[in-house]
């Protein structure tokens, strides 16, 4: 337990002046963790009530590591930066707008904010309706499909009262496909004279949550793009938001989805302090390390309900037995260790209202540290309630996630207080985030709007983000390229014409064509990161100035890494799509039509590169067959062979330079298929 003036006095220090509240003197055992020594907290946390040499040992290790504690935001914490690459996703916002008209176009969007939006003025239902009326205006047909209630439930919404309140707040004619005929049946038929179409409930389909590949392919028949609207359901594996994606041309995040995804991101950023999380709820095992990536994040952590007694209990101080888990010691221990390394102060409540479990007497207020026997904490004592508005008074940025109440009782006054706080607390321009539905409903119960607010009604999304974990519903979605691409440090001079190879394996081939090709710039794009490494050190050491590499997947991030280059593509090449006879289906999936939109598009009319803009090549006929057939189907007469003779394929490789998997090919007498394909207008 930390001191409320000594934790101010350390954000006096680091942030300038502050008003310092007087100091508390309710509570003897309070102790400012920031200035403990080694020797203190082991002496503090040798008094540990507890008497089991297992345990000691656990202590003992614990506090001996504290001596060489040396912070660091790794995996183990939770902060794992390649959970953070899949937050980088494509957005219906930049896809282009053009490839919309006409397509069949399946929405996931999330029900409960159609139906239990907190106010009229509520920003996460503005953007959701906002994501299904750029789709209709942009010409698209819109199918729609979500959850809502319980499968037996008598009292359940029909698909077509769902369907009359959409169409009363889109203003816009929403059709029910529920003809008693099931979830798919005839649903193509209908696109005749409607534009927006709601499937029946996901809730009565098992194959939902079981994410059925079959079932996801009948949900999204017809469908050419996928656009995810249900962020509050990204932690879940679903076949309306995972496996859907796998028979769709693009998958997108919607407007909803995208701003919900920056708040999440908002989370672990640092840049308002002082920046205090207010933790409820209970499980401290199991958010272990989303309390470790907290404490990495934070200036301080302030615990109530369980979980503020799981710390008092690794503190040795009094806790009710009924709260306490036993086998959360251990994690509470490194916390504590963790914000001591830090220097940031651990808070929980000094005093609570106690109810007497056997008689109906008043409540009383007991210290934390001194709760009697027979008696439970109900609800925040006075003096916690002052510290915590002293505390949070001062802060730029707040995160409360959990629940702010006790199980024993359904509405506390602390909470409505809480909330009151953060009313105020916010409109001073304070930066707050409320994360869990409890909590968001006691907020919303005190405020007369929510849009102040940053809100995640489903605490579990933003719990396994802080454990570092992916989620489903956003690593399902097209990945986007997550940095700014500075061309002038990749390319001595980057206004030179641009050939880019895509699925550049090792680079040899590229290296190659750089050293004789001086007057063209080379552009890597490589899935394997390490491969990639070893391609950046090759064009390093040769002194290679107009090579370069990317580590990406070129299906989704071709059109945003291409047209930020400030000079011309004029040819691409794809070779050997992935060379591993054991996988050979994986082959068929390299093309696909958003990519070679994407390389069609950005191609300039008549290269000056042989005016050839797309070369193929494979060893495996069928495999150089489907791309060809696929580039000209998406083509859409913008692409011809370059050639008639034997169907357009090419004996020799046209540039005189092979990559290592031909030359391993014709090495041991095998034919390799190759084509060339020229843009025109």
């Amino acid at each position: 337990m930390l001191h409320t003036s000594s934790f101010l006095y350390q954000l006096h220090c680091r942030f300038g002046s502050l008003t310092l509240p007087p100091h508390s003197s309710c509570m003897s055992y309070n102790t400012t963790a920031g200035s403990w020594s080694c020797k203190q907290l082991q002496s503090r946390l040798g008094s540990l009530r507890s008497c089991r040499s297992e345990f000691r040992v656990m202590c003992r290790q614990v506090l001996d590591s504290i001596k060489t504690c040396h912070v660091q935001e790794v995996d183990k914490n939770g902060d794992s930066g390649e959970s953070n690459l899949f937050l980088h996703v494509q957005t219906l916002r930049n896809f282009p707008i053009e490839k919309i008209y006409g397509e069949v176009v399946i929405v996931r969007f999330d029900s409960t904010l159609v139906l239990e939006a907190l106010d009229s003025n509520n920003f996460s239902l503005d953007k959701s309706l906002f994501t299904i009326k750029y789709l209709f205006n942009a010409g698209a047909k819109v199918l729609l499909v979500s959850n809502w209630g319980r499968p037996h439930d008598p009292m359940l919404l029909s698909v077509e009262s769902l369907a009359d309140r959409l169409s009363s707040l889109l203003q816009v004619k929403v059709v029910p496909a529920n003809d008693g005929s099931g979830l798919m049946q005839s649903k193509m038929n209908k696109w005749e004279n409607v534009d927006i179409l709601l499937l029946d409930n996901l809730t009565m389909f098992r194959e939902e949550v079981a994410n059925c590949s079959k079932f996801s392919e009948k949900l999204s028949s017809g469908a050419t793009i996928f656009v995810n609207d249900a962020f509050s359901l990204s932690h879940k594996i679903l076949a309306s938001t995972v496996g859907v994606t796998r028979f769709c041309h693009a998958s997108v995040a919607g407007f909803n989805f995208e701003e919900e995804l920056l708040q999440l991101k908002n989370i672990s950023k640092t840049t308002r302090q002082p920046y205090v999380a207010i933790i409820g709820g209970s499980n401290f095992l199991e958010k272990a390390n989303a309390l470790h990536l907290l404490a990495s994040k934070c200036d301080g952590l302030y615990f109530f309900g369980k979980l503020a007694f799981q710390v008092m209990n690794a503190l040795g101080l009094s806790v009710p037995g009924c709260f306490v888990e036993q086998d959360a010691v251990g994690e509470a221990l490194k916390l504590i260790q963790h914000a001591h390394c830090r220097k940031i102060p651990i808070y929980f409540p000094n005093d609570f209202w106690c109810i007497n479990n056997s008689k109906q007497d008043p409540l009383e207020i007991f210290p934390s540290g001194s709760i009697l026997t027979g008696w439970t904490p109900i609800d925040l004592g006075p003096v916690s309630l002052k510290e915590l508005s002293s505390l949070l008074s001062i802060c730029k940025k707040i995160l409360l996630i959990g629940s702010i109440k006790f199980d024993s009782v359904k509405d506390t006054v602390g909470a409505s207080k809480l909330a009151l706080m953060l009313q105020g607390i916010s409109m001073t321009g304070c930066d707050v985030t409320v994360v869990g539905n409890a909590a968001c409903k006691a907020v919303a119960g005190t405020s007369c709007s929510v849009s102040q607010y940053k809100m995640f009604n489903n605490a579990s999304v933003v719990w396994e983000f802080l454990k570092g974990r992916i989620l489903p519903g956003v690593a399902a979605l097209d990945r986007a390229y997550p940095h700014d691409l500075d061309w002038n440090i990749a390319f001595t001079d980057p206004s030179q014409p641009l050939i880019i190879d895509i699925g550049s394996g090792n680079g040899l081939f590229l290296l190659k064509m750089a050293r004789r090709c001086q007057n063209y710039n080379f552009l890597g794009l490589e899935i394997n990161k390490k491969l990639v490494r070893h391609c950046l050190n090759n064009v390093v050491q040769s002194n290679i100035k107009n090579g370069y590499f990317i580590s990406t997947n070129a299906t989704s991030t071709f059109r945003p890494i291409v047209s930020s280059y400030p000079g011309d593509p004029v040819l691409v090449t794809v070779q050997c799509p992935n060379p591993d006879f054991n996988r050979e289906e994986h082959r068929w999936r390299m093309v696909q039509r958003t990519l070679i939109e994407a390389i069609i598009d950005l191609l300039i009319t008549n290269g000056k590169f042989m005016t050839l803009q797309v070369f193929l090549q494979s060893d495996i006929e069928a495999v150089a067959t489907r791309m060809k057939e696929q580039f000209i189907m998406y083509a859409k007469g913008r692409l011809l062979v370059d050639g008639d003779e034997n169907m357009g394929w090419l004996e020799e490789n046209p540039f005189g330079i092979r990559s290592d998997w031909e030359q391993h090919v014709i090495d041991r007498g095998a034919p390799m298929f190759r084509i060339m394909l020229r843009k025109v207008r």
